[in-house]
């Protein structure tokens, strides 16, 4: 099936993986990429080296094209741009969107920007810039999201630019798929299905929790970092939700003391990056501490294992899954699911 994303990037299929932290490292990209989606390798949680030492290790499981996701806003960029580049990773998607400078950079080394955006004036500005596709997701997708429906967004922007369009928030299937290129969709972004594969590294008993949860057990909430963020709703969530200023902070104060550890980061800089986010937003000090350290939450659940001390960004597909297929069968089902939805659409004599 050749789309304008196919056509851009090189994979087989009109399908890509995204990037997600502690999730979609080397094993779960060089796997979605050897099964012909566009596998994206999430850096925000890794160091420069271990950056460098991931890139290396995906090309050595696989000779697909495949792609990093970087933090536009990351002190750092410039030395993982240039990795990217030494490298060779033909493209690089971003959660927020990159600076014009940041594109033109990439795009004269010869790699393929697709930012991803939840609102049509975000996808006009980078679309402007020169951003070769972007991905728009709606507010069904886990982690921060926005709350327009993808069935309501996707529509305005593939009107709005000349550029293509990739779908994300909801999407799990082949039905999913034709539904997004009838919506004028160059191809979906799925990351809670990749997450729920055989392939993902994410411990069992996290897997468990996301294929016993209904629809209806998935949340939106704001206690974690400020900003809205979708999730599953545990015990942590819910007190997190309850508590008061003085004791979030508190609890938000030693994350963020492990989240130092990790990271390397000075708390020098850990508060310049806080009073960076807080520009703008009504956020507390613990909301601002607890979005520095939301890697360590995530990492708590999704490497350590432990759902009662960590978070579990969910999109709301996660209601619907109930297996985990090796990536090469997922990609092969959704595949095999847009030929028959294709060819059983009614039409008229």
């Amino acid at each position: 099936m050749e789309t304008a994303l196919t056509k851009l990037t090189g994979v087989r299929h009109p399908v890509v993986q995204t990037g997600m932290g502690w999730v979609a490292g080397p094993r779960l990209v060089s796997a979605s990429a050897n099964a012909g989606a566009l596998g994206i390798l999430a850096s925000a949680t890794m160091t420069v080296d271990q950056l460098r030492q991931a890139v290396r290790e995906v090309k050595s499981r696989t000779d697909a094209p495949f792609g990093v996701n970087l933090r536009a806003d990351a002190g750092d960029a410039g030395d993982r741009v240039g990795i990217i580049v030494d490298e060779g990773v033909r493209v690089v998607s971003f959660a927020l969107a990159p600076s014009r400078e940041l594109i033109a950079e990439l795009k004269d080394a010869g790699v393929i920007v697709i930012p991803s955006v939840g609102a049509r004036r975000h996808a006009e500005k980078v679309a402007a810039w020169g951003a070769d596709a972007v991905i728009v997701q709606g507010g069904e997708g886990g982690g921060h999201t926005g709350d327009v429906a993808t069935t309501v967004l996707l529509p305005q922007v593939v009107d709005a630019v000349g550029i293509p369009v990739i779908a994300a928030g909801g999407f799990h299937d082949g039905r999913g798929l034709v539904a997004a290129l009838a919506f004028g969709a160059a191809g979906i972004a799925m990351g809670t299905r990749f997450l729920l594969t055989s392939d993902s590294t994410v411990p069992d008993a996290v897997k468990a929790r996301y294929l016993a949860a209904s629809v209806k057990d998935i949340t939106v909430t704001t206690a974690v970092d400020g900003l809205p963020h979708r999730m599953l709703r545990t015990d942590l969530v819910d007190s997190l939700e309850r508590a008061g200023r003085a004791r979030a902070l508190v609890q938000a104060v030693r994350r963020a003391a492990g989240f130092k550890k990790i990271s390397g980061l000075s708390w020098s800089q850990m508060i310049r990056d806080g009073l960076a986010m807080k520009h703008g937003k009504e956020l507390s000090w613990s909301q601002v501490l607890l979005a520095a350290n939301t890697p360590v939450l995530l990492k708590a659940s999704m490497v350590e294992g432990r759902t009662d001390l960590g978070v579990m960004a969910s999109g709301q597909v996660a209601g619907l899954i109930e297996d985990l297929p090796s990536c090469e069968e997922l990609v092969a089902r959704v595949m095999s699911e847009a030929r028959h939805a294709l060819g059983a659409l009614p039409v008229a004599e």
